[in-house]
């Protein structure tokens, strides 16, 4: 049944969509994780390096892309993974947190239990020391009922309209995003997304990223009309400008972006060079009316781990402590 969207009353109130603060976590184990390639069709195992070399290079492209980033005035908290336990997708920290601007912070239950590992109460006291925590929501325990939701990889928040976009998949289950917004005040916006062979797309955001302006997504990876529909009436009431990817554009990542700002206002939309690479001219002329471009190569770590540029970073809407 289709959604009356056009109805829809949206309250902007002081709620931002963008933040200067990102949470990152520099691997210390990165590698082929053969649990998450079972849902996961963007991870390759191409045998091409040793372990060593897969870490080594992966510890070199994160560290270019924080500076990247601090040099553009965004603010980088890095984290160091830890040498116990092995956590080899611990470098995609947006999974398994989200930090809100009322202070709330939530934690997610997660598909394979190595990334289970991941969440870490020392970060999250850590940062209680400089930020105003509210309340810490704990949906792990759903993974003992084999139901997850995996963060900003399951969800893409649409922050002041309070719509929250997610793809069904084995990573995301609808009651749980019900859940989140039943939390939240979020409204859930469900739909179905494919690649080309037919196979559920693992997160939602490898096919859309949302702007303050606009929003990237591959259209063609959503085959119910009225699912396609419903969006497109949400974009138009949210003053979206969609910018539409093709599915081969996706498999290099084009969707797997995040728009943040730096500490001066100005606003970047953060991506990989392999994605920046597969846009089209066209595709760059609409995105830059809009926002600037940052890219950085991580060509190490979408290959192996299966995530790009967004994955890595978990921004921090946390108020701070006066």
């Amino acid at each position: 049944m289709a959604n009356d969207y056009g109805s829809l009353t949206l309250t902007m109130e002081n709620i931002q969509q963008t933040t200067d603060t990102i949470l990152m976590v520099r691997p210390a184990h990165f590698g082929f994780n053969e649990e998450t390639a079972a849902n996961n069709a963007f991870q390759v195992n191409d045998q091409s390096l040793s372990q060593i070399e897969i870490q080594e290079k992966a510890k070199a492209e994160f560290d270019a892309f924080v500076l990247q980033l601090r040099a553009a005035g965004i603010n980088v908290i890095v984290v160091e993974d830890t040498s116990e336990p092995l956590t080899p997708d611990a470098v995609f920290p947006n999974n398994w947190v989200t930090f809100h601007q009322d202070g709330l912070i939530i934690t997610y239950p997660m598909y394979a239990s190595k990334r289970r590992l991941e969440r870490r109460e020392d970060v999250l006291n850590d940062l209680a020391k400089s930020y105003a925590i509210s309340n810490h929501v704990r949906m792990e325990g759903y993974e003992a009922e084999n139901r997850f939701l995996e963060g900003t990889g399951s969800m893409i928040l649409d922050r002041p309209n309070r719509l929250v976009y997610a793809c069904l998949s084995p990573r995301t289950d609808p009651e749980l995003l019900e859940e989140f917004g039943q939390i939240t005040g979020y409204t859930p916006v469900v739909f179905h997304a494919v690649d080309e062979q037919g196979q559920d797309i693992y997160h939602t955001n490898v096919m859309m990223a949302m702007g303050e302006t606009f929003v990237v997504i591959v259209m063609d990876s959503i085959r119910d009309p009225q699912e396609k529909a419903d969006l497109e009436a949400l974009f138009k009431v949210t003053d979206k400008e969609v910018i539409d990817l093709s599915l081969d554009q996706m498999q290099s990542f084009a969707g797997n972006m995040l728009q943040v700002r730096n500490t001066t206002g100005q606003t970047f939309l953060v991506m990989s060079t392999q994605a920046y690479e597969a846009l089209r001219p066209q595709q760059i002329e609409l995105i830059e009316k809009h926002t600037r471009i940052l890219h950085s190569p991580i060509k190490t770590i979408e290959t192996y781990g299966g995530g790009s540029a967004r994955c890595m970073m978990a921004e921090v809407f946390l108020p701070k402590r006066s």
